[in-house]
């Protein structure tokens, strides 16, 4: 078998290319207002500074500047693929949903599915993704194990019929995507999945380090992309819209859906500690308003969620978290040994399940319910619950007195005590002794999957294997939010003055400001244009007839990393105003004979790499 190459020997090119261009011969139309629709620093900002315009609800155009970003996080988002030994394609946006229909997508995506029928009566969606495509013209390109492993990808825009898109990038209803696609015989081994995986990671931290974000790379749940194991790439930043979980000590980190805690103590056999109360509680089904009703906080009561499992024969699956935590539905689906869902309605009171005043103990009356009952929940002498009728609750629920049937429940292995809920801050770390967990903020910008075989048995892709056997191939997906990374930067990276790029994906690395230009100021600018062109760094010369005030404030608003400022003043004495955008403060005046060196270093480029 061959092994996926991984091409150390391609030259990368830099992230900017020496092109010169006056801001008088583009389109850079700034404004002081920002959008009515507007939620969020990076749609403010991008509207303001003239890099995007809003054409309806979740649907932009890229004006030159932000054009220029989208380029060059797709470029260097290519090299990297291209150097994990990925190649790439492009498949088509309009697909049949008779794909979808294969792998029961097409339902499960509902109505964030961009989905219409043709002239012909042909059901078709613009594609969110591509597995289904992709697989599908897999079938009849591979044909035997010696093809593999193969990686492919494209850049592309997808569509997301999002309910309410009003995050500008970071939640459009078109946006632009890297998404690949790895195909193997095996899990593990030289061409196996998770060398590719390992290979795609990697990548993947080299494309965010070298656009300047901060970002970490923490455990995820697949959601509904499946498979059996995934990572996210998140930019970290204040305003994210994610929390992330992180122990400082080992380093572990995840998503508050995928997040793990360490052992917690608990203890079903605390004694009763009062009486055991049946309470009116009409119309009341949710914690908040029981827990105001009964004069307790909800950490006094216990929550139990029924599920079902996803078989031939489905079972009940309840699981009980104290009140103000939240059940989390992938470790309900580990505890219970495979696929969950929301138990219906109809199949909960067909059981003779209160919906919405279940307790545990009614776990003992159904054949086959499997309890699954949180640390946290355990360790009291009494609790409020569930009194197993509908607009009734109890008070002073013990374990020990009050669900005789558990022991037996336990010995059967039809209840046990298990991490059942989403983590939180100060929760013990489940890599480290002794420490806590710690939450910060960030935007998703990539995504890593483990598919296994979920869509080629769906879609009947098999290959002869090396036993002469026919077996399903083995598929890996790894995703890049292309445009929703450039929003992503300015959410890390801005002040109240504007973006503040890094120099990888600003659009131009230096701006030249010429104040009151005449045809000897803008030949001094283009001097020093060609100057820095020369060493592959991008420049725009504002060579707009504008009083000094406003230039400088969209300077600060566009966010080019140096800005140089030419006038007739600086001229006589042969000097530049240099300013780094980062800096606070005014800028210094160098000699003509410093700008290439200043000019470098305040780009963090090395002479000999610029």
């Amino acid at each position: 078998m061959t092994t996926m190459p991984t091409n150390d020997a391609i030259a990368l090119s830099p992230p900017h290319s020496g092109e010169v261009h006056r801001w008088s011969q583009t389109l850079i139309p700034t404004t002081r207002e920002a959008p009515a629709d507007a939620e969020t620093l990076s749609h403010i900002f991008l509207t303001r500074a003239g890099f995007i315009r809003r054409v309806t609800a979740g649907v932009y155009t890229y004006l030159p500047l932000g054009w220029r970003v989208l380029h060059k996080v797709s470029q260097i988002v290519r090299e990297e693929m291209i150097r994990a030994g990925a190649a790439e394609l492009l498949m088509p946006a309009l697909c049949p949903t008779e794909l979808l229909e294969q792998t029961g997508r097409a339902e499960a995506y509902g109505d964030l599915l961009f989905r219409f029928e043709d002239r012909h009566g042909r059901d078709s969606y613009l594609g969110p993704t591509h597995e289904e495509v992709i697989t599908d013209f897999m079938k009849s390109a591979i044909t035997s194990y010696k093809q593999l492993p193969v990686n492919l990808f494209q850049i592309q825009s997808k569509y997301r019929d999002e309910f309410r898109p009003r995050a500008g990038l970071l939640r459009g209803r078109e946006f632009l995507m890297k998404d690949a696609y790895s195909f193997h015989l095996d899990l593990e081994g030289s061409g196996g999945l998770n060398e590719t995986y390992d290979a795609m990671h990697a990548a993947y931290s080299r494309i965010f380090a070298r656009c300047g974000l901060d970002f970490s790379a923490v455990e995820a749940e697949a959601g509904p992309i499946g498979g059996s194991a995934s990572h996210e790439f998140m930019v970290n930043c204040e305003t994210g819209e994610d929390t992330i979980l992180y122990c400082p000590q080992s380093g572990y980190a995840a998503n508050v859906e995928k997040c793990e805690i360490g052992e917690r103590a608990h203890d079903l056999s605390v004694p009763a500690d009062g009486e055991l109360a049946e309470c009116h509680t009409p119309g009341m089904p949710g914690i908040e308003g029981v827990a105001e009703h009964l004069g307790l906080t909800p950490d006094r009561m216990l929550k139990t969620v029924v599920f079902r499992t996803i078989e031939d024969e489905p079972r009940f699956v309840l699981a009980t978290v104290r009140g103000d935590h939240e059940v989390n539905e992938g470790k309900v689906k580990d505890a219970a040994g495979g696929p969950v869902e929301l138990a219906p309605m109809d199949a909960m009171k067909s059981a003779g399940l209160a919906v919405g005043y279940v307790s545990p103990g009614s776990a003992a009356s159904i054949e086959r319910t499997v309890l699954l009952i949180d640390p946290d929940a355990t360790a009291a002498g009494g609790w409020a619950t569930g009194a197993d009728k509908p607009d009734h609750h109890v008070t002073g629920w013990n374990w020990s007195r009050d669900f005789r049937a558990l022991a037996g429940l336990i010995e059967s292995g039809r209840a046990k005590v298990v991490d059942v809920r989403n983590a939180q801050p100060g929760d013990p770390s489940p890599r480290a002794g002794g420490a806590t967990l710690e939450a910060r903020r960030g935007i998703e910008v990539g995504h890593i999957f483990k598919l296994g075989t979920k869509y080629s048995e769906a879609m009947g892709f098999e290959v002869m294997g090396r036993d002469q056997k026919k077996h399903p191939i083995i598929m890996g997906c790894y995703g890049i939010g292309v445009s929703r990374t450039l929003a992503a930067c300015v959410e890390m990276s801005c002040d109240d003055f504007g973006i503040v790029w890094p120099t990888a994906l600003a659009p131009y690395q230096v701006l030249i400001t010429v104040l009151k230009p005449d045809e000897a100021l803008l030949a001094s600018a283009g001097s020093i244009a060609s100057e820095l062109s020369a060493r592959g760094i991008d420049v725009l010369i504002d060579d707009r007839d504008d009083r000094p005030g406003p230039k400088f404030k969209d300077a600060d608003l566009i966010g080019v990393p140096v800005r140089l400022t030419v006038s007739a003043k600086m001229e006589e004495g042969s000097q530049v105003e240099f300013k780094r955008r980062a800096d606070p403060g005014k800028g210094e005046p160098i000699a003509r004979s410093e700008v290439l060196s200043r000019t470098l270093a305040g780009l963090g480029l090395e002479p000999e790499r610029a």
